[in-house]
């Protein structure tokens, strides 16, 4: 194989992972996306005449899957969409080298193994570390085709990943043998149960599946206000809520128990410890006091000071007048009848936005945080996850905000925590009108699988929704449009599998990679791959 070849069969593979993605592409792509770029590792395994590193060729592909399907984040900023394709292929092309490598070392067998744990391990890292950006982890490949992906409740999207991979190299597998004219009846079996089996099992969820009937009311506003030329600059936070407010009490009954808004839908900076003098939280108040049942869901920016003997974090800012310091946080907030204001702190942040990773080391560079239409630079977070509570304890929010709503076991958290339905709050204005927003709306319906919750997804801009419990998408709005939805979900109390679990998976990839490493580490005698 000429160099040439091998760079048309790299780029060939990115092309394909970045055709079968949603919104756009068409998933079974993803069952075969992989095959040229096996092809090419196996032909440098096997044939040392091969010009060039499998690094390089790795790199191609990778950088082809990621520019093609995410480059729609350069709208933010373009140094940033660089920095994040270029950086996640180059993470995606370490983990394809080591596999190559342990193929070399070990043979076939042995090798394809490590290509799913290593995969896998990666993913399992990708979701919990401080440059985290999991969008294209595998299994999120099939959030718009929510029928053949039932069975998510048990595994996450691991499962995915993992019948991806599995289903990607027995094909290679068998496309070998078949010029290699060895017998393939029987792996040719194996594929066909490897790939329907799990869909056939889904469609049987699918079709037995019955919600319990436990209603929960709620109005959805998606105010639609441009985050780059009016919502933090000309419009004051007071006109944002009175345009919001206007639009839910359209919509608004006595019956109605939730009304959803979008994340920073209250502009204004609020200092937690006097958060009932703010003007924006008496104009909800008053709402509130017209219906007895309600509950207000809100997204807002907050700040809390740091008093004496508390630990300062590592995202603290100083007053610039004084010794003290305090934090900013990405919100969310419940107010109901009661004088408690619940309060939850995003803390599934966006590097690079809302996060400087590793601030103990990076903290200096938090000033070039790129700004993506709502509050940037390192924010604060909280250790825990927390649902939101009516009074009468029958309901209970998970208050998910924006980027978070990507984490399939820390969404679980919520869950465990006793929420029994899913509010999702965002600002998807930044991505403008390209696939960015859309994928965000589909990944929810993988957390709607995993959990069993129904989900309010309010949106300031992008696609409000409500989500059912299978993950189908029964209610949305259009894009770039004032609207408010009202609707009646069914909240859940039970658990899933997966909820209870989490990334199991991920934990057994990685314990299977170590293994892996430590034995070809062992393991000096180089041979070519039978």
């Amino acid at each position: 194989m000429n160099r040439i070849t091998a760079l048309t069969y790299s780029l060939f593979s990115g092309i394909l992972l970045s055709a079968a993605w949603p919104v756009a592409g068409f998933f079974p792509i993803i069952f075969f996306a992989w095959l040229p770029l096996l092809y090419v590792e196996d032909e440098i395994c096997n044939n040392y005449q091969t010009k060039g590193s499998f690094f390089t060729y790795s790199l191609i592909a990778m950088l082809a899957w990621n520019l093609l399907t995410t480059w729609w984040v350069k709208n933010a900023s373009l140094g940033g969409a660089v920095m994040a394709i270029v950086a996640n292929s180059l993470l995606m092309t370490l983990v394809l080298t080591f596999f190559h490598w342990v193929k070399l070392k070990k043979g076939n067998k042995y090798g394809y193994a490590a290509f799913i744990a290593f995969w896998m391990t990666f993913e399992y890292i990708h979701l919990r570390w401080d440059i985290t950006w999991p969008w294209l982890n595998l299994g999120n490949c099939f959030a718009g085709n929510i029928k053949i992906i039932q069975w998510y409740e048990f595994t996450g999207t691991f499962g995915g990943t993992l019948w991806v991979l599995v289903v990607n190299i027995l094909l290679f597998r068998l496309i070998k043998n078949y010029r290699n004219k060895l017998p393939i009846k029987k792996l040719a079996v194996i594929i066909g149960l490897t790939l329907f089996i799990p869909i056939l099992i889904s469609l049987l969820v699918y079709y037995s599946y019955n919600e319990k009937y436990a209603p929960l009311k709620a109005v959805i506003v998606q105010p639609n206000i441009d985050p780059y030329n009016e919502k933090f600059s000309n419009l004051s936070s007071e006109e944002q809520l009175q345009k919001l407010l206007s639009l839910a009490i359209k919509k608004l009954d006595t019956e109605t128990n939730f009304l959803i808004a979008p994340e920073t839908a209250i502009v204004d900076y609020l200092w937690e410890n006097k958060i009932h003098e703010s003007p924006d939280i008496k104009m909800l108040d008053s709402l509130i006091k017209i219906y007895p049942q309600l509950n207000v869901l809100i997204g807002a920016s907050t700040l809390q000071t740091f008093g004496p003997g508390q630990a300062i974090s590592l995202t603290a800012r100083k007053f610039y007048d004084s010794n003290e310091y305090y934090d900013s946080y990405n919100t969310a907030l419940q107010l109901n009848h009661t004088p408690n204001i619940q309060i939850y702190h995003k803390s599934k942040l966006v590097p690079g936005v809302e996060k400087m990773p590793w601030p103990s080391v990076f903290k200096y560079f938090e000033k070039f945080a790129i700004d993506l239409g709502g509050i940037s630079g390192s924010l604060g977070t909280q250790e825990e996850r927390e649902a939101f509570f009516t009074t009468d304890k029958k309901f209970a929010a998970a208050p998910i905000i924006c980027y978070e709503s990507v984490y399939g076991e820390y969404v679980g958290e919520y869950i465990k925590k006793g929420a029994n339905f899913l509010a999702i709050i965002t600002n998807d204005g930044w991505w403008g009108d390209t696939p960015g927003y859309k994928q965000h709306l589909e990944y929810g319906s993988l957390r709607a699988i995993e959990t069993r919750r129904s989900i309010l997804r309010s949106a300031n801009t992008g696609i409000s929704a409500v989500i059912n419990q299978r993950g189908e998408i029964v209610q949305k709005t259009n894009w770039w449009i004032e609207d408010a939805l009202t609707t009646t979900i069914n909240t859940n109390q039970k658990i899933t599998f997966y909820t209870r679990f989490g990334d199991y998976l991920g934990v057994i990839a990685i314990m299977f990679s170590i293994v892996v490493i430590i034995s070809t580490l062992g393991f000096n005698t180089k041979f070519k791959a039978k």
